[in-house]
């Protein structure tokens, strides 16, 4: 019989390409399973500048026809609002994994789940996190995170200011993995996304688990997915 597992396809953050997820795709595929990445076009790419969470959706969607067989989507930060988009309508999909990541309701962009106007304009590049060091790689060697802080691109503010129209996580189930040392998404807002979602899981890490303990994230994720 053929191989059941799920592939999971990994989605990252904002200011991230999918080579972010390198660690965590050994890991993986040291624990038998497969995996595979999607960049996202508004992460970077200089080609679409203005591409906005819309074409991270359709980005996804293309990856999602690649995969043979299941699929658990694991997104992370900002990738959780194009998945949510983008993973409605199919049935490959068995599962989501929101990790440390925006989990939108219908209507919500991230400016709306920062309670944040919508800017008039929306062409051009969103400052990066403040104190990414900090935010994003707290708990990070230095050598590991001046290696991450040099791989960061730039992001579009169209991607941080459209709203999804559809939530894949009402027909879809889920797990909120929530980061409890997260200095990027702070965890009393992880809190209230993850109310969306069928089950939580809460970890002792900072925003870049994937960086910061892959064998152990990979671990988990395979309890996830019933592995």
């Amino acid at each position: 019989m053929p191989d059941q597992r799920p592939t999971f396809l990994l989605v990252h953050g904002a200011w991230h390409q999918s080579s972010c997820w390198a660690p965590l795709q050994a890991a993986l595929a040291e624990n038998g399973w497969r995996s595979d990445t999607v960049d996202l076009p508004s992460s970077g790419d200089q080609s679409t500048p203005n591409a906005g969470m819309y074409d991270d959706a359709v980005a996804i969607d293309e990856a999602l026809q690649r995969v043979e067989g299941p699929v658990v989507i694991v997104a992370h930060s900002y990738g959780g609002i194009p998945v949510t988009q983008a993973a409605v309508g199919h049935p490959e999909i068995s599962h989501l994994v929101y990790l440390a990541a925006y989990m939108p309701a219908e209507g919500e962009s991230m400016y709306d789940i920062h309670g944040l106007p919508i800017p008039e304009e929306l062409s051009g590049t969103f400052p990066l996190i403040d104190n990414p060091r900090k935010s994003l790689y707290g708990d990070l060697p230095d050598d590991a995170a001046r290696v991450a802080l040099d791989q960061l691109v730039e992001q579009s503010v169209r991607s941080f200011a459209q709203p999804v129209n559809r939530a894949a996580w009402r027909a879809v189930p889920s797990t909120y993995i929530l980061c409890e040392q997260d200095q990027a998404i702070l965890p009393p807002l992880q809190e209230t996304m993850s109310s969306h979602a069928s089950s939580v899981v809460r970890i002792q890490s900072g925003h870049s688990p994937f960086l910061f303990e892959p064998d152990r994230l990979a671990t988990l994720l395979g309890k996830v997915v019933g592995g």
